[in-house]
């Protein structure tokens, strides 16, 4: 990775500034039957409700690590998949206190406060009726895991070098929603991390390259 994780996190603050990847990002991860409902379809409803996901970015060597869960039989929605944690907007409430809640109720107490880092591009998720508020935050260090039993089947802990190695990004055939389909995926410990997840992660990948890119010395002209 170019630079210390805290130079890392101080580039990403200043990208995330900036006007977003958004759609097209996300897209690229996108199930072939879900690109053709975004492109004949763009934006979401009126009644979406909202829903916000955690980024949780904390020091891994040179590099930053992020855990995704592995949700359980026992959840409401997406069982079995791995996802980031989060969950619904309370009343009255936020994304960011939203995200930060939800990832202390699965993954159990952060130990130290959050730093914001900054939002991603919300996403709509059809089959569920929520609107998803990206949230990218940072720890000084690595959390005590404590998943909660109900909801958490396994932590997996992915990172930066991870995200945007090309040899993380697949394609499996999958029988979904009526059809065959050719689901792009992101392999990570044996699990495949695909749909709103995987959409989510395609543009938080594209800030990561963009932000790292800042950092580059320009090249003398030949």
């Amino acid at each position: 990775m170019a630079g210390r994780p805290e130079q890392i996190i101080h580039r990403l603050r200043e990208r995330l500034r900036q006007p977003l990847p958004g759609p097209a990002a996300q897209g690229e991860m996108a199930p072939p039957y879900r690109r053709a409902l975004l492109e004949a379809s763009p934006g979401w409803p009126p009644d979406a409700r909202s829903a916000a996901v955690l980024i949780l970015l904390y020091p891994d060597g040179e590099d930053l690590a992020f855990p995704l869960t592995v949700r359980t039989q026992h959840v409401a929605h997406h069982k079995g998949q791995v996802s980031l944690p989060g969950g619904a907007c309370e009343p009255g409430e936020d994304p960011v206190a939203t995200a930060l809640r939800e990832t202390e109720e699965e993954l159990g107490p952060l130990g130290a406060p959050v730093t914001l880092v900054g939002a991603l591009t919300p996403l709509y998720v059809p089959p569920s009726g929520f609107l998803i508020h990206p949230v990218v935050g940072f720890l000084p260090r690595r959390p005590a895991f404590q998943p909660a039993p109900l909801e958490v089947a396994e932590v997996l802990e992915a990172t930066l070098a991870w995200l945007l190695d090309p040899r993380s990004r697949g394609e499996e055939e999958w029988e979904l929603h009526g059809g065959r389909w050719r689901i792009p995926v992101f392999r990570l410990q044996g699990h495949g991390v695909w749909g709103a997840t995987a959409m989510i992660l395609s543009e938080f990948r594209a800030v990561v390259r963009e932000a790292l890119a800042w950092a580059r010395p320009a090249r003398s002209p030949a």
